[in-house]
C-alpha cells in the first residue's frame, strides 16, 4: 500500500494550489481519508477529511471556507483544493488513510510567501 501526495509548491498569498493523494494497493473510496499539515517547528495539524461511504467532508476551523476536499474514484485519488492561501498555511501536507491499518503519505511541501 502506498499513498503519494503531489502538487505542492511556492505560491503567493491569496493564491491557490491543488494537492493530490494517489493510492496504490487499496481503494481510497472505501475509506475515510484525512489531510494533515505540519508547519516548521510545530506539531501535525488536522486539516480536514472526506468520509466513506459517500463523500461528506469536514474541515478544521483554520481552513474552513477556503479549502475543499474531493475524491475521484476512477483515479483512486483524493484532492485538497486550497484557495485564498495565507503565509500561515505554509507546511508539509500529508494525506492519511484512517482506520486500521493506518497509512500516511510522504508529504508535499507548500510554501505561501511573497
Amino acid at each position: 500500500v502506498q499513498l503519494v501526495e503531489s502538487g505542492g509548491g511556492l505560491v503567493q498569498p491569496g493564491g491557490s494550489l491543488k494537492l493530490s493523494c494517489a493510492a496504490s494497493g487499496l481503494t481510497l473510496s472505501s475509506h475515510v481519508v484525512s489531510w494533515y499539515r505540519q508547519a516548521p517547528g510545530k506539531g501535525r495539524e488536522w486539516v480536514g477529511l472526506i468520509g466513506s461511504p459517500g463523500s461528506s467532508t469536514n474541515y478544521g476551523d483554520s481552513v474552513k471556507g477556503r479549502f475543499t476536499i474531493s475524491r475521484d474514484s476512477a483515479k483512486n485519488t483524493v484532492y485538497l483544493q486550497m484557495n485564498s492561501l495565507k503565509p500561515e498555511d505554509t507546511g508539509v501536507y500529508y494525506c492519511k488513510k484512517e482506520g486500521l491499518p493506518v497509512y500516511w503519505g510522504q508529504g508535499t511541501q507548500v510554501t505561501v510567501s511573497t
